[in-house]
């Protein structure tokens, strides 16, 4: 089906707003440049209203049992596989990732939502033992109204990441997704609509970012800020938050290590990096980087490298046998080419790659480049983009050094078959999550997030039901 048009607008005490009385900006196809429709942005008195149905909706929602909260996010998540390529074609036209990764975030999505579905049913307190005809109980109950920002990069699973717990738990939410890919959140919210989610309870806003969330976050009604995107404009929002000592939960950027050891079984490993690397054009924020590469086995883990980019198709995320779309917008190819050569000229090595793709879209070539040294841009910088970097390295304790050089601290990945160094890199490896001879990091039932200036906090799993939650200690005389 066509994706676009489709009816953009904002999502406020249960009524969808639309261009009239107000600014837009145009959303564009990463494939073609193309413009694709025009999305108001809120003013300030849509945000205002936005908060006081929030604040409204978090009494409402709050006193609603746990067993019809979860029925409300089991029914989207029955409606979300029920339209998955209905919603798969949005994000894929919207963004630019290949149809079929579109359709895993979706399935990921319906599966977050069941999963957190439990979780509503499963908010536990203690009883502590007192003297006979007293007690104590310890009570763990929703924080508040939420506001939450999330990123282009995934339009349906971000958006889902946020919502679930905070829905789960009984708080409302105010959602503010990126303006370059606003389709997928508005289908999310409709579902859920359509699912029995009270108006009030999850709204929509799009707008100039620095002016919403000042604007949210200065509330006395907004009592979490929930946010993923980079460092510095994490940074900022936590500092914002503080005015009000705000609970956060900060899901910020990456430069994910990956340590190949020279036991690891070579073409499997190569054959699943490559795969996961350039997975959404290696716009992810945890995708494999820098690729430290024990000395013995690295020319050959090069070349492999190499010859595995080398074959792969660009193209529209639509093409049949397509195996990476376009960035999401210009910046992002512009950024890429001055890392690559910012990194070609202090000696890397360009083995595959290196350049944009020639016609019209936002495409840059799936690129390796070997023997980058640590001083080169790329090696320091969230590339965000289809850039590997490789270095060699000679001992356990070097690539420990090398995985832990930088201040991010969100996913990293081993590859050895040595049980003890396992255990060793386990501990000694300073990121939130950790990969052995695999590349998978994202499970419904596993908690996501990160340390140092990749943030702090977890999103998904228990965890992320928890970060919504207050805890009360009661005493009964």
């Amino acid at each position: 089906m066509t994706a676009y048009p489709m009816d953009l607008g904002l999502f406020v005490d249960g009524e969808w707003l639309g261009a009239a009385g107000r600014d837009t900006v145009p959303v564009l196809d990463p494939a073609t440049g193309e413009t694709l429709g025009d999305l108001p942005l809120a003013t300030r008195a849509d945000l205002d209203r936005a908060l006081a149905a929030a604040d409204r909706g978090f009494r409402e929602w709050r006193a609603t049992a746990p067993e019809a909260r979860a029925a409300v996010l089991s029914r989207a998540a029955a409606l979300i596989r029920e339209r998955i390529d209905a919603l798969a074609a949005i994000a894929t036209t919207e963004q630019g990732k290949i149809i079929a990764e579109a359709k895993g975030e979706a399935m990921a999505a319906a599966a977050m939502l069941d999963f957190q579905a439990g979780e509503a049913m499963r908010i536990y307190g203690r009883v502590l033992q007192r003297a006979p005809g007293t007690r104590s109980l310890v009570l763990h109950q929703p924080i508040g109204p939420v506001a939450a920002f999330c990123a282009w990069n995934f339009p349906i699973l971000n958006v889902v990441r946020k919502l679930s717990p905070a829905l789960a738990a009984g708080c409302s939410i105010i959602l503010k997704p990126s303006e370059e890919t606003p389709g997928s959140a508005v289908a999310i919210l409709r579902i859920l609509a359509e699912a029995g989610l009270p108006g009030n309870v999850a709204q929509i806003v799009f707008g100039v970012p620095d002016e919403v969330s000042r604007h949210l976050l200065a509330s006395p009604v907004t009592r979490k800020l929930s946010f993923t995107g980079s460092v510095p404009v994490g940074k900022h929002l936590a500092r914002l938050a503080a005015d009000t000592m705000m609970r956060t939960t900060m899901e910020l950027g990456g430069h994910g290590p990956v340590l190949v050891f020279d036991d690891c079984d070579l073409d499997r490993t190569l054959d699943m990096l490559v795969t996961h690397k350039f997975r959404n054009a290696g716009q992810v924020c945890v995708a494999p980087t820098r690729f430290y590469v024990q000395e013995a086995i690295y020319s050959r883990f090069t070349e492999g490298f190499a010859e595995r980019t080398r074959r792969l198709r660009l193209g529209s995320g639509f093409g049949a046998d397509v195996q990476m779309g376009p960035l999401a917008n210009p910046r992002r190819s512009a950024a890429i080419a001055e890392l690559v050569e910012d990194a070609r000229a202090a000696g890397g090595r360009v083995l595959a790659g290196g350049d944009r793709s020639a016609g019209d879209g936002f495409f840059f070539a799936p690129t390796l480049i070997a023997d980058v040294p640590s001083s080169a841009r790329a090696m320091n910088e969230e590339p965000f983009g289809p850039l590997a970097l490789t270095q060699s390295f000679a001992t356990v304790e070097d690539a420990i050094a090398n995985a832990n050089r930088l201040p991010f601290g969100l996913a990293a990945y081993c590859f050895t078959e040595n049980a003890r160094r396992q255990n060793l890199l386990a501990d000694a490896i300073e990121a939130g999550m950790v990969a052995f001879n695999g590349t998978r990091l994202t499970w419904p039932d596993a908690p996501f997030g990160g340390m140092k200036d990749s943030g702090f906090g977890s999103e998904d799993g228990p965890e992320g039901v928890a970060a919504h939650l207050v805890t009360k200690s009661v005493h009964i005389s």
